[in-house]
């Protein structure tokens, strides 16, 4: 299995504390938080990962390298100065991709058995799966509509009463779903999903461990203390 960890955004939100490293090599309990990433992927027999890198990313590179001594192989694509966003990043780095493929973003932390996730996805007929949390705006703002396993329905921006799940951070998709991604082009994860709930497409996997991330400092703080007492 080979997991894309996009990691190239600017992280606006973090201010100063991302102002000269990346959000992902933020320190967490002496260690970068995309190291606990990959020391957590590896758990679960994930060590060919492919890290999608923009802002500041000699300091990712200079760190973990072919990611040999952590146990993984890690190569890079580079969205180089122009922003392309999420999924533009995924389909910048095409050439490097498996026909199968996980992605998730470079401040997510996520309890997924995803050999389980991975084997629900091949039984299924469908060309993209995102894992779902039912989070009722609980660790975040919920912006999933999911019905018969489904997702269909995706709040990027407008959110309605019936979005009871969230988007948990991690998806699986098939190559061929990046044909109607522009190359070099800024490309948004909800432009993307949006166009494959209309085509019925997105098949929902649930888990029901709650998930972390560092995208704001309230949230990089409770994930401190996470580490700290686990």
């Amino acid at each position: 299995m080979q997991m894309v960890i996009i990691c190239g955004g600017l992280a606006t939100r973090l201010g100063n504390l991302s102002k000269n490293i990346p959000k992902s090599m933020i320190d967490i309990e002496g260690k970068p938080f995309l190291l606990y990433q990959i020391e957590n992927l590896k758990k679960n027999n994930i060590k060919d990962i492919l890290l999608c890198v923009g802002h500041l990313s000699e300091k990712i590179i200079d760190y973990f390298g072919d990611g040999k001594k952590f146990g993984v192989n890690i190569t890079y694509s580079y969205d180089k100065d122009k922003a392309l966003g999420p999924i533009g990043a995924v389909k910048n780095a095409e050439k490097l991709l498996d026909d199968e493929f996980f992605i998730m973003y470079g401040d997510s932390y996520l309890s997924v058995d995803f050999q389980d996730a991975y084997n629900y996805f091949k039984k299924n007929n469908k060309p993209s799966m995102m894992v779902v949390y039912k989070n009722n705006d609980k660790f975040d703002k919920s912006n999933l509509i999911i019905k018969d396993n489904l997702v269909v329905g995706y709040g990027d921006k407008e959110r309605t009463k019936d979005m009871k799940y969230i988007d948990y951070g991690t998806s699986l998709l098939t190559k061929n779903c990046l044909k109607f991604v522009p190359n070099n082009e800024f490309f948004s994860t909800g432009k993307f999903f949006s166009k494959l709930i209309k085509e019925r497409n997105l098949r929902a996997y649930e888990v029901f461990k709650r998930f972390y991330h560092i995208g704001n400092p309230e949230s990089l703080e409770e994930f401190r203390n996470f580490i700290k007492n686990r």
